[in-house]
């Protein structure tokens, strides 16, 4: 009889991203993806922690926008996440303040309660945080950390890095280079790429590369990406593909996607493109779908300002729960152009062969992101909202965006999710 392939997953519930990346590993979570910050097994003392720590982040990312004080504040947040530069390589294995700071946390029993829960079932070990594979890593025991960016802060890396019990699913080149300069052994790092759903990718990709395709027809209205790259399209997507009968693989409407992040401090960018999207909404020429994730108060907000359009030109991206919301995500972007986002997790999703109109970022780690988008091509940078009826369709005419969907399919990592799992259970990646 084969062996139920299972492991604990632990997420945390962090904005978005953590458990994003935890959410395509549903198919071998034993029990249920556990968030570190709520649940049940979690010991009221580690909820308050984890507590004040997502309000403090949710409040300095709205609070830049907002004031010149806030923006005082988050400078002071974000450089205490502030990234060594990556050049010149050298020696990064002496532990920081940070560091320190939370093995402070961890020694007087931070996380302890996820540690004894998982200790049930002697089954592998899965985090998409760096906190709990930190708790796993003071208590020997072994840990998978997936790498949720495409560059991290040292906090990310245990103080005895070479003694640590943590195998790392590294995301891209980058954070495989930069983990080696924190210290971490190169038998502790596999390079598997991002975890994205299956649902968007198919066992053998039939369903990232039928999307691939409708996306394209929207994107190169002219004909001038197809004309350079039909041989490409040939040998990676669609072997029978015929230019002349480009129009048999349209299956929707030019489509745009907003995200609003899990701290609710884009909702002016989204405000200023439904204003400059009014007339080609309601002329039919694009559709607009603005996602807010688990935000009932965005929700509501965006369904007056949305209200005098055709529902079937709007969409609003949200459910109760993280778990429906990355159904519903996952299901609106197979039927996604171009998907406009600050750069979180969501760069590694231009994988999908969906191109990303970069939001600004707010973090280091993601303007990292950012830079990584710009050099694979799969990202341009926003230009201004106000703006968006002007250079979005500029862009169309001259097939950069079909340019950006098929380098992000050809150079972002794919097969995140199938490299871990194989990974995990000792198959060949």
């Amino acid at each position: 009889m084969k062996k139920q392939k299972e492991a604990w997953i632990i997420s945390v519930d962090m904005g978005y991203g953590h458990q994003r990346a935890a959410y395509p590993l549903k198919d071998i979570a034993y029990e249920r993806i556990i968030t570190a910050n709520s649940d049940k097994s979690v010991s009221m003392r580690d909820h308050r922690l984890w507590e004040q720590a997502r309000e403090f982040y949710e409040f300095i990312s709205r609070l830049k926008d907002i004031t010149f004080i806030g923006k005082i504040a988050f400078k002071i947040y974000d450089n205490l996440q502030k990234i060594s530069p990556f050049f010149p390589f050298r020696d990064l294995s002496k532990p920081n303040f940070s560091v320190l700071r939370l093995k402070a946390l961890i020694k007087k029993g931070f996380c302890k309660s996820i540690v004894d829960y998982t200790s049930k079932k002697d089954i592998p070990v899965i985090t998409t945080h760096f906190i709990p594979a930190m708790a796993f890593n003071y208590y020997k025991k072994e840990v998978y950390c997936v790498v949720t960016d495409t560059d991290i802060h040292r906090i990310w890396v245990p103080d005895n890095p070479k003694d640590s019990t943590i195998t790392y699913f590294s995301p891209c080149r980058h954070v495989t280079h930069r983990l080696l300069q924190y210290g971490v052994s190169p038998r502790k790092i596999i390079e598997t790429g991002f975890p994205l759903p299956k649902e968007n990718i198919g066992n053998n990709k039939e369903i990232v590369k039928k999307d691939i395709l409708s996306r394209l027809v929207n994107l190169d209205p002219k004909k001038i990406f197809f004309q350079k790259y039909a041989p490409l399209i040939k040998k990676h997507i669609e072997k029978d593909f015929n230019i002349k009968k480009i129009e048999r693989y349209k299956t929707h409407r030019l489509t745009l996607m907003f995200t609003i992040g899990g701290a609710g401090a884009q909702t002016e960018i989204a405000d200023k493109i439904i204003n400059s999207l009014h007339d080609r909404i309601k002329n039919n020429d694009i559709k607009l779908i603005i996602s807010v994730g688990t935000k009932i108060d965005l929700k509501v907000y965006f369904e007056k300002r949305l209200a005098e359009f055709n529902n079937q030109m709007v969409e609003i991206i949200f459910s109760i729960d993280k778990k429906g919301y990355f159904e519903k995500f996952n299901d609106a972007l197979r039927k996604t152009d171009i998907l406009w986002t600050k750069p979180s997790e969501m760069s590694f999703y231009s994988a999908l062969g969906i191109p990303i109109i970069i939001a600004p970022p707010i973090g280091a780690h993601e303007v990292s992101n950012k830079e990584w988008l710009e050099h694979i091509g799969a990202g341009l940078i926003q230009q201004t909202p106000e703006y968006v009826n002007d250079w979005l369709f500029y862009w169309l005419e001259d097939g950069r965006l079909a340019d950006a969907a098929i380098q992000g399919f050809m150079d972002a990592p794919l097969t995140g999710t199938y490299n871990i799992e194989k990974a995990v259970f000792k198959e060949n990646i």
